[in-house]
This record gives C-alpha cells, structure tokens and sequence, in this order.
C-alpha cells in the first residue's frame, strides 16, 4: 500500500482538529443555553426620586421607550449582525458615554415612566461594564422612585467573527417609575427552535402593577423586546398574540393597559416610503397585520407629519442620510388610555441605533 505522504498527514490532521473544535463548541453552546422559568418574580427596587404619590384619572403623564443598543452605537458604528464590521462597544469610555448620553436625552424628555431595553450587566461586547449601575448613578435616575430589571438573555460565548468574537453577553430591559410600583414580573415569549434560538436567544417581556390613587383600578405597564433576528419573522407574531392576551384580559378586568418597547416591526407600515429611503424587506422590519390587533387594543406608532424621524437605523454602515430608517419603537394602549401625543426625539442617533420615542397619555 503506497504510504500517505506528510503534507497530506499534516493536512488531514488540520480538518480533524478543526472539526473537534466545531462540534466541541456546538455542544458548549447548546449546553450551555437556557431559558429564565415563565412568572418569575422581579424585585421592585427603591430609587432616590421624589414620591409622587400614585397616578390619577385625568391627569397627562409621558412615557419614554429607549433601545440604548448595549452602549456601542455611536452613529458611525456598524454592526456584524446587520451586515456591518464591529461586534463590540469600541472601548470602555464609548460604552460609558453612549449610555450617559442617552440617560441626558430622557433627562430631557423629562417622563414619569421609562422604558429601557437592551441594557447589559455582564457582557464581552460592552467591555464587562455592569449598565444598570450605570443608569442608577445617572442624574435622570431622581426623576423616578422604583425600578425593575427583567434579563432578556445571557448568551453563551459567540465565536463570531473570528478577530473579534461577540463573546458572552447577559442583557435585559429596565423599567422606572415615578409612582410605586406594586408588583412586576418577567413572562417568557416563544421563540425559535433549533440553531436560530443561538442568534435571537431568549426573549421576554415585564409586567408592572401600578395603583391608582383611588384604590380601585390598576396601571399595568409593560415592556417588550421582540425578536429581531429570526428566519421569517412569524415569532414575533406569535410573541405579539400572547402579549395582546395579556393585555386585553387585563383591560377587560377594568385595569388601564400601557405597553411600550422595541417591536422589531415596522410600526408605521410603510417606513421606507415616509422617511423616502430604499433597501431589502427585513425580516425584522415587517409591518404588524391590522387582524393581529384585537378589540380594545391599539398599536401607537410615534410620528409627526411636519417633522417625521424614524426611531431606528439599521447599522449595517455608519449612518447617513441613505440609511435604512423603519420606526420599530412604540406604545400598545387598551381602549380606556387617551393619548394626546407620540412623537420620536430626535438624536441622529448619538448614542444608539435608536432614537428614543416618547407618549403622552391620560387614563380616563
């Protein structure tokens, strides 16, 4: 038998190790995720703000909703994931100041509700800094008496792309409150199976209970993140029929119903022809089917006709004025929730690939 020369030894030997160190890392990764158990019990925790007392019929409030992009995105960053080149904060000091920049723009919205998503505690990709300390130390934090923090995700160790892995991330959505909150917790939504739940991770959204001044009713306040990067975007279909659930059998108690957060939908249907702009249909930039949206529900998209901004870029390319632009950032109100105002404040997209959009509300 003739005998197989080294090179090709040497070769073979390669693609065997290569191949162990594949299927090794396959079965870390599979091992190694796992999804937060369904109603789990959020700690409500007291912050420095002045009490307010608690909310009342009639009178206007404002609530914001900020995707701060885990702290990387200033608005020449791009990212991998959306066809872009970086995979981490650039440095410590960009985290630091993309997140103090965006507690200054709620500072200036001034809300007595906020809605924060995407914030890490433990992450390679913002450099291990813990964000929701960040936001505590934050002047905005006195505008507020209690807060939650509901973990989306902790993903396990990404090796992508190979120069710079996105590494292991824990992240979540931070919700705060100028009146007290009662009670809150995380409900997990559904997602992908399969390979694709390594890339979207897990998903949820928090449910808060706010008394009313005269003792009867309640404010129940919700925060979602739904699922951005998914094969076809049926997920964050279903994830909207269980939250409009939620929501409706609330209202139908007699309960004020507000939600607000980053769909990952196209909220005002036709963001590419609105903001005069082109690109592919992405999954994640879909319009929500009006049948989706039951009696007593009403999906609020921010918008102004004689200044129009989109809350969202995608970050496949430092941004410009040929960038994709979609509005994904928005409220849900039931049919006892006036709303007097919608609107998206305009950063250029300083501090995040979002811009943070803001409501102003009466219970009635």
């Amino acid at each position: 038998m003739k005998k197989v020369k080294l090179p090709l030894k040497i070769l073979l030997g390669v693609i065997a190790l290569l191949l162990v160190v594949v299927v090794g890392y396959l079965i870390y990764a599979f091992a190694a995720y796992y999804r937060v158990e369904d109603n789990q019990v959020l700690p409500v925790v007291s912050m420095d703000g002045a009490d307010h007392g608690k909310p009342a019929r009639g009178e206007t409030y404002r609530i914001a909703s900020y995707n701060i992009g885990f702290g990387a995105y200033s608005n020449d960053y791009s990212f991998f994931m959306d066809g872009g080149k970086e995979s981490r904060a650039r440095s410590p000091e960009a985290v630091n100041e993309n997140v103090s920049g965006a507690m200054e723009t709620v500072s200036a919205i001034a809300p007595q509700f906020l809605l924060l998503q995407e914030v890490d505690v433990d992450g390679t990709r913002s450099w291990h800094i813990n964000e929701l300390e960040q936001l505590i130390d934050n002047k905005a934090s006195g505008l507020f008496v209690n807060r939650t923090f509901a973990q989306n995700y902790d993903s396990p160790y990404l090796f992508w792309p190979l120069l710079e892995p996105h590494g292991a991330n824990r992240a979540g959505m931070v919700t705060c409150s100028a009146f007290p909150i009662d009670s809150a917790v995380r409900r997990q939504l559904p997602i992908e199976d399969g390979f694709m739940k390594m890339l979207d991770c897990d998903r949820c959204y928090s449910v808060h209970r706010i008394p009313l001044a005269d003792g009867e009713q309640e404010l129940v306040l919700y925060n979602l993140h739904l699922s951005a990067y998914t094969s076809d975007g049926v997920i964050a279909e279903e994830q909207l029929e269980m939250l409009f659930s939620d929501m409706q059998l609330e209202y139908e108690k007699g309960n004020y119903t507000v939600a607000g957060g980053d769909f990952n939908k196209d909220l005002l249907g036709n963001s590419p022809e609105v903001f005069g702009i082109s690109g592919p249909a992405y999954t994640w930039a879909q319009s929500i089917p009006a049948s989706l949206v039951p009696e007593g529900l009403t999906i609020i998209a921010p918008f102004d006709e004689e200044n129009p901004v989109a809350s969202c870029r995608n970050a496949d390319r430092p941004y410009g004025p040929d960038s994709f632009r979609v509005t994904v950032d928005g409220f849900i109100v039931s049919a006892n929730v006036e709303v007097r105002k919608a609107r998206v404040w305009e950063t250029g997209f300083r501090w995040s690939d979002h811009n943070p959009v803001y409501m102003d509300f009466v219970l009635q």
